[in-house]
């Protein structure tokens, strides 16, 4: 299996794609800032979120079984899921006994998690994302690389080239303004089509047992009203306690995520339309494992506006797919490993511990220090490579004894300056691989000082 570093080389070799990606993502994070700025109250709404969540996390079982009361009172049919597995044969279940053939559904990061579409293509369901983005990623027959901007990563000109081989547009029409009314036609289509309509869930209200959810497109009102039948997947940490809480949660999530003052559609869902069913699935997948962990338990607070990702120099030059999970990023970094650390092992170390990613978390969940914290763990249970703990345990000893230290860097001055290149850039230095090495001074500090305190 390829590792963060490895696919994140493979990314940056093309450095004008990398640079474009750099801008791309970073513009997000630019109308986050602008857009903070015009609210006065922005801190505030963040710790209120953040106290709402703790609050939430505290008592999850008691809102859970609120919320599916309510639900139910509402005439929903309310399932809950162990595990991705379970997930997917529920949902597969559900169609099968009203005999679907095709489904339409809006974007959802947890049936990405669960590997939906590709459970239920194999069981002979056609499974249309309807999302713009997800929608191109589908046809091309990739993962999403990020939350809000599933496609950040793909030029205009390569959809322009996949609409012509999938949906017979003009040859050498780049036009994005075409490409959309082109998918929009090719989309509607399976909309007045489709039998049955899955959709995310961005907020499930324990009050009222209504869901929210929130779009730019208009995809999920689509799916959710045009088919008889509506089933709602979502992660049980998506509970808010009260129906007056909703209102700061979504004065939060589209500026964090894009830099708008509030999304285009904020849809609210309650009971089935006349003749129709609806469904929620609850699924834990690993969620109630990663509360019991006191250190980690705050990032279950995520509401996937991808402001993380955003403000990340890591995943800005390395890409989504560097992180070869379902959701990326920084974010993706501390929930992943409590899934499976053997496999994710890499990821709390593809950051720079800058702290951005805390810095604009909406609900202030402490990423940087997370990270930090699997670094340890990940050494403490042994997934460290075996070159890399002799490396460390080496380096140790030498910043341990300062005359050590002293004598290393002498030496390692000198070697830079008359080694053969050969001897200092090689698979060994990873640092060389897309660097010159610093020059050393003439004097080092500690000489420096050693000579101005004789003269104190």
């Amino acid at each position: 299996m390829k590792r963060h570093p490895q696919i994140a080389a493979e990314f940056i070799r093309d450095e004008q794609r990398t640079d474009w990606h750099n801008k791309a993502v970073y513009n997000f994070r630019l109308k986050r800032d602008a857009m903070v700025k015009t609210k006065p109250e922005w801190e505030e709404l963040r710790q209120l979120a953040s106290d709402i969540k703790d609050n939430v996390l505290a008592n999850l079982d008691t809102y859970l079984e609120q919320f599916e009361a309510a639900a139910i009172a509402n005439g929903v049919k309310v399932h809950w899921a162990e595990d991705a597995l379970e997930h997917n044969n529920m949902v597969h279940q559900i169609l099968q006994q009203h005999n679907i053939k095709l489904v339409v559904k809006s974007k959802s990061m947890l049936t990405e998690e669960c590997a939906l579409n590709e459970y239920l293509e194999e069981k002979g369901i056609e499974i249309i994302d309807t999302d713009l983005g997800e929608r191109i990623i589908q046809m091309r027959q990739e993962p999403p690389s990020h939350i809000v901007a599933p496609a950040i990563h793909i030029k205009r000109e390569e959809v322009g080239d996949l609409f012509r081989e999938k949906l017979n547009t003009e040859t050498d029409n780049n036009d994005p303004t075409y490409l959309t009314r082109a998918a929009r036609k090719h989309l509607r289509e399976k909309f007045l089509n489709a039998q049955a309509g899955i959709t995310g869930v961005n907020f499930a209200v324990a009050e009222n047992g209504g869901i929210v959810i929130v779009t730019n497109e208009g995809n999920a009102d689509m799916g959710v009203n045009i088919p008889p039948l509506q089933i709602h997947c979502m992660g049980i940490e998506k509970i808010i306690p009260r129906w007056k809480d909703l209102s700061i949660f979504t004065r939060l999530l589209a500026p964090s995520a894009s830099g708008q003052p509030i999304s285009i559609y904020t849809s609210h869902y309650f009971k089935p339309k006349p003749g129709g069913e609806m469904h929620i699935v609850l699924v834990d997948n690993g969620r109630s494992a990663h509360l019991g962990r006191a250190d980690y338990r705050s990032s279950l607070k995520c509401i996937r506006c991808s402001a993380c990702f955003n403000t990340c120099p890591v995943y800005r030059r390395s890409g989504g797919y560097s992180y070869h999970t379902s959701i990326a990023g920084p974010i993706g970094s501390i929930l992943m490993p409590n899934r499976s650390l053997s496999e994710n092992a890499d990821l709390p170390f593809a950051s720079s511990l800058c702290g951005s990613c805390s810095d604009v978390c909406p609900v202030k969940i402490n990423i940087h220090e997370q990270l930090y914290k699997w670094r340890q763990e990940i050494h403490e249970k042994g997934f460290t490579p075996g070159f890399k703990k002799r490396i460390l345990k080496s380096a140790g000893k030498v910043l341990a004894d300062p005359k050590k230290l002293n004598r290393m860097g002498k030496w390692a001055g000198k070697a830079i300056k008359v080694l053969p290149r050969f001897l200092l850039y090689n698979s060994l230095n990873a640092w060389g691989k897309n660097r010159e090495l610093p020059i050393p001074p003439k004097q080092t500090f500690s000489e420096w000082y050693q000579q101005n305190r004789k003269h104190e």
